[in-house]
């Protein structure tokens, strides 16, 4: 090797080598304090890559794992109120029974009990309408599906269930429901020649000498809550006309008076006076389908699931409306989770209005046509409340039932297998990105020795032009 001082390549290489030792240290420095072995780019472009998708979906994961606990939140929320609907339910079946000892019971207890039912059924309305998480309702029906006539003065919307489908129904009464009626065989107008004695649906009522018309309806009005019959003054002439609060081929009249009719008496007279309710008959689209009374709950087609309330003729009591009443938008409004890490991973559940008009419908063969509906004051009325109670027992149980399968079933397994997930994602993005203490502390100590060795060299190198100072004589 020749000797030179212009150049000295022995220094050039040791700088080189103490450059790439220096940056090699730097490096493994930075690892060291960072815990990364992948800060930038640079540290490799592909690990950066995975790594970086994968601290994506990890702080997804997180979010959903969040929601979904969040979601399981709200449902203990609307299955705790559900809880104690089912209690006070559970409490009204036993009054019911209870009411149907009429044996036992005189008409003051059974009031009591009524008035004990009335308390609970304002209890579970008040649950079901401000039972909320955060600002949202969840029993009141705006968290399933909603339903909005284009008549409210003729249809009234009262449930739909999952398994109607969105949509615009058109409503068609074809045959208007009636209650049971009649009316006195004479008109009274005058006040009672002496004491009468009326028998409605098995009850009797006492009326004394001197009552005019309108005393006589009051009366009649008095016991409605006994006879389940209403009186007004609308039949033939001004007389007396009776009617049943309830609709359809459940509901019967049958009146009778102990004093012929005349018009100084109530003028029902001797000979009983009958009447049978009829159901509502009503097309949704092209589908024909007998209700209840005046309730209609669609057991087929698209609108499956479907119940309407068809109003009370205006101009006739006795009847409901009839023909074309407009339509019924029909819209799910259920509750929409996101439960996982990307877009459209999400799931949704309806959560059924529990209000007393809705809990109780479509029980065949009864008087009453929902649980707001219901009577105790008599045997026969407790034996069809306690099969409404039944009916809305089944239900609130079923939405209880139907909310549990989905937090155990699809939120809390959901979240299981995303926390399963999201380990193996950390442990994956860790392999990708962590430093490896073990052998970066080698590396570590490899650069610093080689480090401190390239300059012990640089500065040997230095000194090698040292020696053409020998051969020129100094």
């Amino acid at each position: 090797m020749p000797l030179a001082i212009a150049n000295n390549s022995s220094s050039l290489v040791a700088q080189h080598n103490l450059r790439k030792s220096t940056m090699a240290f730097k490096s493994s420095l930075e690892k060291l304090s960072s815990g990364l072995k992948v800060n930038r780019g640079a540290d490799g472009p592909a690990a950066l890559v995975i790594s970086e998708k994968q601290r994506a979906q990890i702080a997804g994961l997180k979010a959903a794992i969040d929601n979904s606990e969040k979601a399981a939140a709200l449902v203990q929320t609307a299955e705790g109120a559900l809880n104690e609907i089912n209690g006070l339910l559970v409490k009204v079946r036993s009054l019911a029974i209870d009411s149907a000892n009429e044996g036992v019971l005189d008409a003051d207890a059974q009031a009591a009990n009524q008035a004990e039912i009335d308390n609970a059924m304002e209890t579970i309305d008040r649950i079901a309408n401000n039972t909320q998480f955060g600002t949202k309702k969840l029993l009141d029906g705006s968290a399933g599906f909603q339903g909005v006539a284009s008549s409210p003065t003729d249809v009234t919307f009262l449930k739909a269930t999952s398994a109607t489908q969105e949509g615009i129904y058109t409503i068609n009464v074809d045959t208007a429901a009636e209650r049971a009626f009649g009316e006195a065989a004479t008109a009274q107008t005058d006040v009672l020649a002496a004491d009468e004695t009326l028998t409605i649906n098995d009850v009797n009522i006492e009326l004394t000498a001197g009552m005019n018309q309108d005393q006589v309806i009051d009366r009649i009005n008095e016991n409605t809550a006994q006879t389940g019959v209403i009186a007004d003054n609308g039949g033939t002439g001004g007389a007396t006309r009776l009617y049943t609060k309830a609709f359809g081929s459940i509901a019967s009249l049958n009146v009778q008076s102990n004093t012929a009719d005349a018009v100084d008496s109530s003028g029902i007279g001797t000979v009983a006076i009958t009447g049978t309710g009829v159901d509502v008959e009503v097309s949704v689209d092209a589908n024909s389908y007998t209700g209840q009374g005046n309730v209609l709950n669609v057991s087929g087609g698209p609108a499956k699931g479907l119940s309407l309330l068809i109003a009370t003729d205006g101009s006739d009591p006795t009847t409901t409306v009839a023909g074309a009443v407009g339509t019924v938008s029909v819209t799910d409004n259920s509750l929409v989770f996101q439960i996982g890490p990307n877009a459209d991973q999400n799931t949704k559940v309806a959560v059924d209005r529990a209000n007393t008009t809705s809990l109780g419908l479509g029980v065949m063969d009864n008087q009453f046509a929902n649980l707001s509906e219901i009577d105790v004051q008599s045997a026969d009325k407790a034996n069809d409340s306690l099969a409404i109670i039944d009916k809305a027992i089944n239900d609130v149980t079923n939405m209880r039932g139907d909310l549990g399968a989905f937090q155990g079933n699809t939120l809390e397994a959901t979240m299981r297998s995303m926390e399963a997930t999201l380990e193996n994602t950390i442990n994956a993005e860790s392999v990708i990105r962590d430093t490896d203490f073990a052998s970066e502390i080698a590396e570590f100590t490899k650069q610093q020795v080689l480090q401190q060795a390239g300059a012990s060299v640089l500065s040997s190198a230095n000194q090698f032009p040292q020696l053409i100072l020998s051969l020129l004589g100094r």
